[in-house]
């Protein structure tokens, strides 16, 4: 069983002229800027299942999408999406959209982007976000690491706050995206060291160089055997093909040379983790 854990979805409006330009910062290849519903349904045709989730990033990467547009996802292909709330605890109404996403649209877990958003893990408007996802069974998935996107406050994206966040609240399922990179070796001990925090690759693979010495770290750390670190994409920042091939070939760049290889059993581990087992306490609530 193979399941992205990392997939955007928005509309056409929901794409703000900034997002456009800011991406060409970020990649040249497969990054677009379409992501509707059915997009995302043929390009998930390779995994049997996929976690996605609408942004709220209107002022920073350009994406301002809504939790409706996830449901709808969900209620036209059940079999295959998974759906996750957004939010943005800047907004006076973010714990009612919050409520509504949960309780009416029944999502299940949490999007949180602190970069993006500019607020960090350890800001009090955060709390309510915390006590709902730990009362609900929620887990938080939390875009860590750096961004394309001008005028963002680099500091939260850095993995150290998760640390904190996950003494002071064992019970919650917190899930560091993209390694935390450039600051995948923080990423790595604070997720061993925390039993409630987890890690993925998702659109990590276009720096090769990067991508390797990460998943060294975390071989060494033995974080993979102990079903730490999942697989995604990062839709349509990259495509699940090439994903799966980096991966799988994430050692090409050392062959023949004494370098450490990246083990077989290491890349088996995450390209077939299963977060449905890991991320809801009891398991994937279904």
């Amino acid at each position: 069983m193979i399941v992205d854990c990392h997939v955007n979805i928005w509309d056409d409006e929901h794409v703000l002229p900034h997002y456009v330009s800011g991406t060409a910062m970020a990649r040249h290849g497969t990054i677009g800027t379409v992501a509707d519903m059915d997009t995302v349904y043929a390009a998930m045709g390779g995994v049997d299942k996929a976690i996605l989730f609408s942004l709220r990033y209107h002022d920073s990467a350009g994406i301002d999408g809504n939790d409706e547009v996830t449901a709808r996802a969900v209620a036209k292909y059940p079999d295959k999406f998974i759906g996750f709330a957004a939010v943005d605890p800047r907004r006076p109404d973010a714990m009612d959209l919050l409520v509504h996403a949960v309780e009416d649209l029944h999502l299940k877990g949490v999007k949180f982007g602190p970069i993006y958003n500019g607020v960090s893990l350890l800001d009090p408007r955060m709390v309510p976000v915390y006590a709902y996802c730990v009362k609900h069974n929620l887990p938080l998935t939390m875009h860590m690491g750096t961004t394309f996107a001008a005028g963002t406050p680099i500091q939260y994206g850095k993995p150290t706050d998760v640390d904190e966040i996950a003494r002071r609240y064992p019970d919650l399922k917190m899930i560091m995206a993209h390694l935390a990179h450039p600051w995948a070796e923080e990423c790595i001990v604070i997720c061993r060291k925390n039993a409630n925090v987890y890690t993925e690759v998702s659109a990590i693979f276009y720096r090769p160089w990067q991508f390797w010495n990460s998943l060294i770290a975390a071989q060494e750390y033995r974080i993979t055997e102990r079903n730490k670190i999942f697989w995604g994409t990062d839709f349509p920042f990259a495509t699940v093909a090439e994903s799966i091939e980096a991966l799988q070939t994430v050692n090409r760049f050392v062959e023949g040379t004494p370098m450490p290889r990246v083990s077989q059993e290491t890349i088996d581990h995450i390209l077939y983790s299963n977060p449905l087992d890991h991320w809801w306490h009891g398991g994937f609530p279904g």
